[in-house]
């Protein structure tokens, strides 16, 4: 079980992602968490972390001011948690199973929800649309967590303005806009006010486009109390196109921190990190990927390779042949990571369990690199357990070392935990690796994380105790 934005403070034991910090549940056996929160404030979430079982184990983490203080805005009249999720026919489980056994893309989800409703543009069994009653002139905080597997996501209100206020478990400056996109791993915080003509109003999300993605549309209603004839179909927001890319960066270009934050301006660390979908070859072109390949993908083309024991484990006790330590700090290749027609050499990655050892309290920034590898370039959700960080710059292309950091926000940048690194481009986040533990980076497309686009960044020991790992609890899974 993995707390979503929680940065479990030296403590990576009860971070929970299988074969990374803990061995599995396995059936009729227990584990207890133990959860320590400490300068979160807004919405996170929390979410099983074992293969795909997140699609229906995850719900809502709340953290509320500090006795005494407020909200950085006006006091909301009344709250609700929007979480948005995939429905799948099948068993979830079995599906990504089949896909990787056969190597294949797995299916996509059959639906989406919000708050477990699919809405009124499915033709369901059962009829089921989430409603919200409102009362004209109130105001309401959403906290809308995308808990979707595959799909990033638009999210609006029909003819009301949504004003955003928090990301990730921190607040933003507020700005106002007539849709969010929210990324799977996200959590985003907007007020709406109840200032239309007393009616019923649809609430709508649908995608962003991927390679594959879910191309339907759900559905919630805000109806406002009071005597007036019901329409018979609510008014439908103007959600943008499916593959609108200026909307996503229109709107993740506005998001701010609430005031000035230090960020680190001399860096230790420097990772510049490619982000690829792959294919990995099968004996007699057997598999159901690409000409008879096997679908892969890859941090700085190593793609992961899940351990049978787990990194935090064999890290704290030293048992070697685990993992290795050379995940690379740049690339192998150096090529035109967005070019419409890339060469079959950058097809084939290196499986490994390669991790990246840094020192406590270094300066750290990465850039993330988007690859059109494959033609199969899309907006990657990357995320980093243990941490959030400040997303200091992003934009469409080749990251360029020489120009593209003038045009950094050192000043008020967004502390997030997932950035959407943008499709056929690039982002880049700034921290201090402050927390020591195992922690576990991945995209956040689970089939993309299924495929090995993930690492494990391990935070060494700082001088004293308490700049160090706490120890283990007294009893471990086995795995």
């Amino acid at each position: 079980m993995m707390w979503h934005g929680v940065k479990q403070p030296r403590n990576p034991w009860s971070d929970g992602p299988e074969y990374i910090t803990q061995c599995p549940i396995q059936p009729g056996a227990n584990f207890t968490y133990d959860i320590v929160f400490s300068t979160e404030e807004g919405t996170l979430w929390w979410h099983a972390h074992s293969d795909w079982s997140r699609a229906t184990v995850h719900g809502p983490i709340i953290v509320y001011p500090a006795n005494g203080t407020t909200y950085p805005f006006p006091q909301p009249d009344e709250e609700f948690p929007i979480t948005l999720a995939s429905w799948f026919k099948g068993d979830v489980m079995e599906l990504i199973e089949s896909a990787l056994q056969g190597g294949g893309e797995p299916n996509k989800s059959d639906a989406l929800t919000i708050n477990g409703q699919p809405g009124d543009l499915y033709n369901c069994s059962e009829e089921g649309t989430y409603k919200i009653m409102v009362d004209f002139g109130k105001t309401y905080l959403l906290r809308i967590i995308n808990s979707i597997m595959n799909e990033e996501m638009f999210f609006a209100v029909a003819q009301h303005i949504i004003t955003v206020v928090g990301v990730d478990g921190a607040y933003v400056k507020p700005f106002k806009s007539d849709y969010i996109m929210i990324t799977p791993g996200q959590t985003i915080d907007v007020l709406v006010t109840a200032n239309h003509t007393p009616s019923q109003y649809y609430m709508a999300a649908r995608a962003y486009a991927g390679v594959v993605y879910d191309n339907t549309t759900t559905t919630a209603i805000i109806q406002y109390n009071g005597n007036y004839t019901p329409p018979s179909t609510p008014s439908f927001p103007n959600l943008p196109n499916y593959t609108d890319t200026e909307a996503v960066m229109n709107f993740t270009s506005q998001m701010k921190s609430l005031s000035e934050v230090n960020v680190p301006k001399s860096i230790d660390v420097r990772l510049f990190i490619t982000i690829s979908v792959n294919t990995l070859p099968c004996a007699n072109n057997s598999c159901e990927g690409p000409n008879g390949s096997r679908l892969a993908a890859s941090l700085n083309n190593i793609s992961f390779v899940t351990p049978d024991i787990d990194v935090l484990q064999a890290y704290y006790r030293q048992i070697g042949g685990v993992y290795e330590t050379d995940f690379p700090d740049y690339p192998p290749m150096v090529f035109n990571y967005t070019a419409d027609d890339l060469s079959d050499d950058f097809l084939t990655p290196l499986p490994g369990t390669k991790v990246r050892v840094i020192d406590y309290n270094s300066t750290v920034e990465m850039v993330f690199q988007g690859t059109n590898v494959m033609q199969a370039a899309e907006n990657h959700p990357m995320h980093l357990h243990g941490y959030s960080f400040y997303l200091v710059g992003k934009g469409f292309g080749n990251f360029d070392n020489a120009s593209d950091p003038e045009g950094y926000n050192l000043v008020d940048p967004p502390e997030v935990n997932t950035v959407g690194v943008p499709k056929n481009g690039w982002a880049t986040i700034r921290f201090v690796a402050d927390n020591p533990g195992v922690w576990f980076m991945h995209c956040h497309l689970e089939r993309h994380s299924s495929w090995g686009m993930d690492t494990v960044i391990i935070v060494k020991n700082g001088s004293t105790n308490g700049t160090s790992m706490v120890p283990p609890p007294n009893k471990l899974n086995p795995c």
